[in-house]
């Protein structure tokens, strides 16, 4: 069929992207009898010039997903790992730079930590609990650097209260004045580093990030999840000038006192069910003061 023979188009293509999702890279230094090792789950999304593909089937505009994958392990070797950011900045400037057809790439990575076992050099446990994240994107001009955290449970035995709340009809919960807070903490924080000067210090920048999250969390006193998601943020950008915004997600993970009076028993806040669902979710995003918001909720 000739291009003039083609029925006419009755809708248009809108957002797209295309790569390889989790293509999993150990990268291994050994420094004599000592070794470290840098663990990456990075997915790969490129978008440009691709209308074609949808509506021909012709692939002339596609690279495939298996040489993202490829590149990916390639660079691990070739550039080596100095940390997540620095390794999705090359990835991306590398397909935005390298394909005329791609005008952006997004990289999002999940970095697994590892630490030494014992004295030795090479024996490795995975260690905490949460996953670190990172996530670039380059259009050819400017980078945008998304880092952060998730799957970080904390908790607070006391210092929380929730009481004031509006009530309805259907509203049962007891106000509490002095009640555990626990949550699991998703964080992202935005780099105002789009390209130009020095980078900022990725690995540094990261424990500091978590540590002002945790500081945060455990010297609120907190009076609701809200509160403490706001201190948490804000307690990021004020300590990291680099640091615009601060995007939080916290699941309320729900502790309710067990009554024991039917054993004839007191509970004086000390036992608790834990219940996983349902559970209320606290999100929210905290900036700078003249900052616009750009993180994406969704893609």
């Amino acid at each position: 069929m000739t291009d003039d023979s083609r029925p006419a188009r009755t809708t248009l293509l809108g957002q797209n992207q295309y790569g390889k999702a989790e293509t999993r890279v150990v990268r291994v230094v050994r420094e004599g009898r000592t070794h470290r090792i840098k663990d990456l789950n990075v997915s790969v999304a490129l978008s440009g010039e691709m209308d074609e593909v949808h509506y021909s089937g012709s692939n002339a505009s596609v690279l495939p997903t298996d040489t993202t994958k490829n590149t990916v392990f390639a660079f691990a070797r070739e550039h080596g790992i100095e940390s997540a950011e620095a390794f999705g900045i090359h990835l991306a400037r590398h397909f935005v730079t390298s394909q005329q057809q791609i005008h952006r790439a997004r990289i999002r990575i999940e970095e697994y930590a590892w630490q030494r076992i014992g004295g030795t050099g090479h024996s490795f446990a995975r260690s905490g609990q949460e996953t670190r994240t990172t996530e670039v994107a380059y259009d050819g001009e400017r980078f945008q650097v998304v880092s952060g955290l998730k799957d970080l449970v904390v908790l607070n035995s006391t210092d929380s209260e929730f009481w004031g709340y509006a009530k309805d009809t259907y509203t049962t919960l007891k106000e509490a004045y002095d009640r555990i807070l626990a949550t699991e903490v998703t964080a992202r924080w935005r780099f105002s580093w789009t390209g130009e000067g020095e980078p900022p210090a990725w690995e540094e920048s990261y424990e500091q990030a978590r540590g002002h999250l945790l500081a945060a969390f455990a010297d609120t006193y907190s009076l609701s999840l809200q509160q403490t998601l706001f201190a948490m943020g804000t307690r990021v950008i004020e300590n990291h000038p680099g640091i615009d915004e601060v995007r939080l997600s916290l699941p309320n993970k729900h502790h309710f006192l067990v009554d024991l009076e039917p054993f004839g028993l007191k509970n004086d806040n000390e036992v608790y069910h834990a219940a996983d669902r349902p559970y209320g979710l606290i999100e929210g995003t905290v900036l700078r003061d003249g900052a616009d918001a750009r993180i994406p909720v969704t893609d």
